[in-house]
């Protein structure tokens, strides 16, 4: 038996005869002017459902979404594009997700501790034992081509290199500043630069502190960095536009990031060879959402494919560039 209209029954449902959003006379399940539910559940049950499908629309949507996106991307997003929304997660809320995930995710595994100032410090010092090594070697061939009476010059000037290499490295490593041997300029490195290349050196902690934050708060920018290079594999078409190639770039960078959820999962189980040999699949991914997408044959999306591969070297440094940029500046 249902409440009286109004009221509180006992599972925590109501019963409604008028809309309680716009005061709408109900004719259903849901109100025909402004679409709320016409029976309003007050439940933690009701609330955890609220939670799950105001961050994902989580009413079935993802379950036919991620099938698609993981092995028919071309299909989900000549789909979406087309028009079937109502079946799909959006591109962009599965991107925001994807990424909230992909960084809890990260943390939890220990995945971004690897990119911390310790790890800059010990490669400074294992590029200064290399420099170290290199000088030995170069020491040798020149007594031996002393001793037989051989030309040195070549050496000499490698020579000389890998001495300026292991000083600027050393500097680099104790003072946070590029200089070159005793009694010359400093490195010819702009003034703009030197302030910022300081400020890492002498603190990478809090640059990686910064560059992880930025990348997390930053990742949409990645999509307008993306979507001009995607119009140029299409140029002056006017069978495909911007909003089409912004749909493809959004679900691409989607499982991008679910590929990297799996990867740090993997890594944090031991299987690196295992974690590595997924990103093989990321190419075969770009060709099956061109080929489906846009309608391509093999050889035309077979080529945009490599492309990609091109575009997606430039967006990562631009991206990059611009979290270092964000992170020294801050």
């Amino acid at each position: 038996m249902e409440p009286p209209a109004g009221e509180i029954g006992p599972d925590g449902h109501t019963a409604e005869r008028n809309c309680l959003n716009c005061g709408t006379a109900l004719a259903g399940d849901y109100c025909h002017a402004c679409g709320q539910r016409g029976h309003v559940h007050r439940s933690l049950h009701a609330f955890g459902h609220d939670l799950l499908h105001g961050v994902l629309h989580f009413e079935g949507k993802i379950w036919r979404t991620l099938p698609l996106l993981a092995w028919r991307p071309g299909e989900l997003t000549r789909r979406y594009i087309q028009g079937q929304r109502a079946c799909f997660v959006s591109p962009i809320a599965l991107f925001l997700f994807c990424v909230f995930l992909m960084f809890a995710v990260l943390g939890l595994t220990g995945t971004l501790d690897t990119a911390s100032g310790e790890n800059i410090r010990q490669g400074i010092a294992n590029s200064a034992d290399e420099q170290r090594v290199l000088i030995v070697r170069l020491e040798a061939q020149r007594a031996a081509a002393v001793s037989r009476d051989l030309p040195t010059a070549e050496i000499d000037r490698k020579l000389r290199n890998a001495r300026d290499d292991l000083e600027v490295t050393q500097a680099f490593r104790d003072r946070g500043v590029l200089q070159t041997r005793p009694g010359e300029k400093e490195a010819t490195i702009a003034p703009w630069l030197k302030g910022p290349i300081e400020k890492i050196a002498k603190n990478p902690d809090l640059l990686f502190y910064k560059l992880k934050t930025n990348a997390y708060k930053f990742s949409w920018m990645l999509i307008p960095l993306s979507v001009p290079f995607m119009w140029l594999l299409f140029p002056f078409s006017r069978r495909y536009r911007m909003y089409d190639h912004t749909v493809f770039v959004t679900y691409s960078l989607c499982f991008m990031t679910l590929l990297a959820i799996l990867g740090a999962v993997l890594m944090r189980a031991g299987l690196n060879n295992l974690a590595g040999v997924l990103w093989l699949i990321v190419p075969v991914h770009w060709y099956r959402q061109l080929k489906g997408a846009y309608g391509l044959s093999w050889a035309s999306a077979l080529w945009r494919t490599l492309a990609l591969v091109i575009v997606t070297a430039i967006t990562s440094s631009l991206f990059l560039l611009i979290l270092l940029g964000l992170g020294v500046l801050d």
